[in-house]
C-alpha cells in the first residue's frame, strides 16, 4: 500500500514538473515580446530580456506613423475577418440545414472533398484570375476571403441540425418569410455559433501575410493592408527600415494580442458551448 502511495506522488510530481516546464516554454517569448515592446531601441535587434530603458514611444508611434496606417489596417482586417466572413458562413450553414433544394447533397460532398485540400494550393490561380479581373486590391481579397469563408460551414450547420424545425413553422403560418425567419428566429437562437464561427473566421485574415502580400503587395496603397501584411511590410519594405521600426512592429504584435486575448477570455463559455452545439447530430 506504501508503494502503491509513493507512485502515485512520484507520478503527481512529474506531472506538475512537466506542466511547470511546458508553461515557463509557452509563456516566456509572450513576457519577452512584452517587455521588448517597451524597449528604447535604434539598432533593429533587442538583445536583453529586461529592457535597458523603457519607453512608451513604440506604442505611440504604431499608431501616429502616417507612412505605415496602422488604425486603417486593423479596420480593413476586423471588416474581412468578422464582419463578412462571420455573415457568410452563417447564412450558408443555415440555409444547408433548414431549406431543401436541388443539388443540395452534392453541393455539401462536393465542399467536404474541397475543405480538405489546403489554401495556398489555390493561391497562384486565384493570383492570376484576380489579376485578370484586375482586382489585386483590397476588394479582391475580401472577395477570396469571404469566398473561402462559406466552405467553413459544417460545424455551424451541426448547430441549425439541433433547432426544432417547429420554430420554423411557427413562424411561416404567422406569415414570415424565410429571410424573416433567419434574421429573427435563427439568428437570436444561434448567439454561441455566431461568437465560434467569429473567433475561427477571425484568425486567418489576422494572421495570414502570405496570401494578402501576394494580393496586395501590387496596389502600392499602405491603407489598403491587412494588419499581418501592414506589420510584415513595415520592416520588409525599405532596407535598412527594421532598426526603425522593429519596436514598433512588436508593439504592434502586442496591440493586436490584448483584444484577441479579451475576447476569448470573455467568450470562452460561448466558444465552448458553439464547439459542443455544433458537433452534435440532430
Amino acid at each position: 500500500m506504501k508503494s502503491y502511495h509513493n507512485q502515485r506522488k512520484i507520478a503527481l510530481i512529474f506531472r506538475y514538473v512537466l506542466l511547470a516546464i511546458l508553461a515557463v516554454l509557452w509563456i516566456f517569448p509572450i513576457i519577452w515580446i512584452i517587455l521588448a515592446s517597451f524597449s528604447y531601441n535604434n539598432t533593429g535587434f533587442v538583445s536583453t530580456i529586461w529592457p535597458d530603458k523603457f519607453t512608451w514611444q513604440n506604442y505611440i508611434g504604431i499608431f501616429t506613423n502616417s507612412q505605415y496606417p496602422f488604425v486603417n489596417w486593423v479596420l480593413n482586417t476586423l471588416f474581412v475577418a468578422v464582419i463578412l466572413s462571420t455573415f457568410v458562413t452563417i447564412a450558408v450553414a443555415y440555409v444547408l440545414s433548414r431549406l431543401r433544394f436541388r443539388f443540395r447533397k452534392p453541393f455539401l460532398q462536393i465542399a467536404l472533398v474541397l475543405g480538405m485540400f489546403p489554401g495556398f494550393m489555390s493561391m497562384i490561380a486565384l493570383y492570376y484570375i484576380l489579376k485578370a479581373l484586375n482586382m489585386l486590391n483590397l476588394g479582391g481579397l475580401i472577395l477570396v476571403y469571404v469566398g473561402g469563408a462559406g466552405l467553413g460551414f459544417y460545424i455551424a450547420k451541426g448547430f441549425f441540425d439541433t433547432m426544432p424545425r417547429a420554430i420554423d413553422e411557427a413562424a411561416e403560418i404567422d406569415g414570415a418569410t424565410k429571410w424573416q425567419v433567419f434574421i429573427h428566429i435563427g439568428l437570436p437562437l444561434s448567439k454561441p455559433m455566431i461568437v465560434y464561427t467569429a473567433l475561427t473566421s477571425f484568425m486567418a485574415p489576422w494572421v495570414d501575410f502570405i496570401f494578402s502580400g501576394i494580393i496586395l503587395s501590387t496596389s502600392g496603397n499602405p491603407k489598403t493592408y491587412t494588419v499581418a501584411y501592414g506589420l510584415y511590410n513595415m520592416v520588409h519594405s525599405s532596407k535598412g527600415m527594421m532598426a526603425q521600426f522593429f519596436t514598433q512592429f512588436i508593439a504592434g504584435c502586442v496591440v493586436i494580442a490584448i483584444p484577441i486575448t479579451i475576447l476569448f477570455i470573455v467568450m470562452q463559455k460561448f466558444y465552448v458551448n458553439g464547439i459542443t452545439a455544433g458537433a452534435d447530430k440532430g
